[in-house]
């Protein structure tokens, strides 16, 4: 019998190629959410910098991220890239670091970088089976339906999107929902990145298998917002 499980979103501060200073920030929302699961934006831990070296799960530079998961018992998915070259998602808590996700849909410049992800990821946290996307990926079909046929009962993603692009996510988070009926997470960058993201569009929340928001963050870099899933 699975419990309720509670969930954040967050979109920290996140300073281009700054991976010490940006998982102090990361620490301090995971302290802040009060969840048993907190997400993050993509490429959260470098900004969006397609050069940025890959982020090794062993970086001494991720203790304080590491260390505020292990002291509140929460699983942080983070975005970065990994070795591959991969646009992945770094899950992390009391256990250590490792690479729970690599973005199966490149897009833009992306493919001139980076290599995409063989397979979805679904994780199992206290019962609850949750599957894992990136940005793109939540815009394609076959990918929400691939990951909830692997087993996924919720769909957490990391994503970016300029503020004129700021109802994307949730449209495409209501879609996913009324297509399969499952719980939707969506961590969306604020604040501004490389790429040409002067102004991200922020907007994080939590959609009900209805469509339904139960959650939203505004524009604003710093906020973290939470909702339980049942």
């Amino acid at each position: 019998m699975r419990g309720p499980l509670r969930v954040a979103v967050a979109q920290p501060l996140t300073r281009s190629h700054d991976v010490a200073g940006n998982a102090d920030r990361h620490a301090a929302a995971v302290r802040a959410a009060g969840a048993r699961v907190v997400v993050f934006p993509e490429l959260s831990l470098t900004g969006y910098e397609l050069a940025a070296a890959p982020v090794d799960p062993a970086d001494p530079r991720l203790a304080p991220l590491r260390a505020a998961c292990a002291a509140t018992g929460t699983l942080a998915l983070a975005g970065a890239p990994v070795a591959g070259p991969h646009i992945g998602v770094l899950a992390v808590d009391g256990d250590g670091v490792r690479v729970a996700y690599r973005k199966m849909w490149l897009g833009g410049a992306e493919p001139q970088r980076f290599r995409p992800g063989r397979r979805p990821a679904v994780l199992d946290v206290d019962g609850w089976r949750l599957g894992l996307a990136v940005c793109k990926d939540t815009g394609v079909p076959e990918h929400a339906a691939a990951t909830v046929a692997a087993g996924a009962d919720a769909y957490l993603a990391g994503v970016l999107e300029s503020a004129d692009d700021a109802a994307v996510p949730e449209e495409r988070a209501v879609r996913v929902a009324a297509a399969h009926g499952v719980w939707v997470v969506t961590a969306s960058f604020a604040g501004s990145t490389g790429g040409g993201y002067t102004r991200a569009a922020g907007g994080s929340g939590i959609w009900s298998p209805a469509g339904v928001a139960v959650s939203r963050a505004g524009a604003d870099v710093g906020e973290v917002v939470g909702g339980t899933l049942r």
